[in-house]
């Protein structure tokens, strides 16, 4: 627990470990499981056929939430599943009790699918700033983690994403077109030109990783939820990215940006990509 004169970086340095064996549980209990045996009962539709939920991302929040809540006394949980059934829990993130973030399973139309292409979220934050991440692709076994001020590393391994090679199209991932308004679609279709080479997105963390990695120059997302974006940006920003709202202000999980917003590799792309969701 964090005790009174404890600070969160204090708690990171020794528990960590405990954070990422939580992640890795909550998915061999819960999500690996029911990877490519989900039996027709065991998905719903929340808002469309693009917006699913499944029993592993139901049960692996519940597990997360409570051996995360039990890890920090006093600690509060927003999980997209918990505020989807109780949106006011979202409010939570602009509060002072630090808060775990969670999106137990990321990219839940490709676990549904039996693509491996999903991981689990989870960021600890606290007054809107984010202090560490973990993006833990079960299905491929990769594991990413961020600390702020610490770097950001792949399964031990430092992530340096360096900038995109000199004349080459840049390659941008794309918010669905089921998860913009009209306006945002017109912004985005500033993508649509020479020297970028637009392509739907899928689990954003996935793509946020990809952005820490070098193999993804940027994403452009038109959708605010704390639990897709708050690893990844962390992740990226510590890999030597950057991330920037219309506006040329990054990111806040606590709201209010402008959207369409980028994360990418380096200032200059996400400066570039900004330029042009805004001409």
């Amino acid at each position: 627990m964090i005790e009174e004169t404890e600070t969160i970086d204090e708690f990171l340095a020794r528990h960590s470990a405990d954070v990422e064996e939580a992640v890795r549980k909550a998915a061999a209990a819960e999500i690996m499981p029911r990877f490519r045996r989900l039996a027709e009962d065991e998905v719903d539709q929340k808002t469309g056929p693009h917006d699913l939920v499944t029993d592993a991302d139901r049960l692996a929040e519940r597990y997360l939430t409570d051996t995360l809540g039990a890890l920090l006394p006093g600690s509060v949980v927003v999980g997209e599943e918990a505020v989807h059934a109780n949106p006011a829990t979202y409010e939570a993130i602009r509060g002072d009790a630090p808060v775990w973030i969670i999106d137990p399973v990321d990219g839940t139309r490709q676990f549904v699918h039996g693509d491996p292409g999903f991981c689990t979220l989870v960021a600890l934050a606290r007054h809107g700033v984010v202090h560490a991440s973990w993006t833990y692709a079960p299905a491929r076994d990769q594991l990413a983690t961020a600390v702020r001020g610490g770097g950001a590393f792949l399964d031990g391994e430092p992530l340096r994403p360096g900038a995109p090679e000199p004349g080459r199209a840049l390659e941008v991932a794309t918010s669905h077109p089921d998860f913009t308004t009209d306006e945002q679609k017109r912004a985005l279709l500033g993508l649509w030109t020479d020297g970028i080479a637009p392509r739907a997105c899928g689990s954003a963390g996935l793509e946020y990783l990809a952005v820490a990695r070098g193999e993804l120059d940027a994403t452009a997302f038109s959708w605010e939820a704390a639990w897709d974006h708050a690893a990844g940006l962390l992740l990226v920003e510590e890999a030597g990215g950057a991330h920037l709202t219309l506006t040329g202000e990054p990111f806040r999980i606590t709201g209010g940006n402008a959207l369409p917003f980028t994360a990418a590799r380096d200032a200059a792309t996400a400066r570039r990509v900004v330029d042009l969701l805004t001409a």
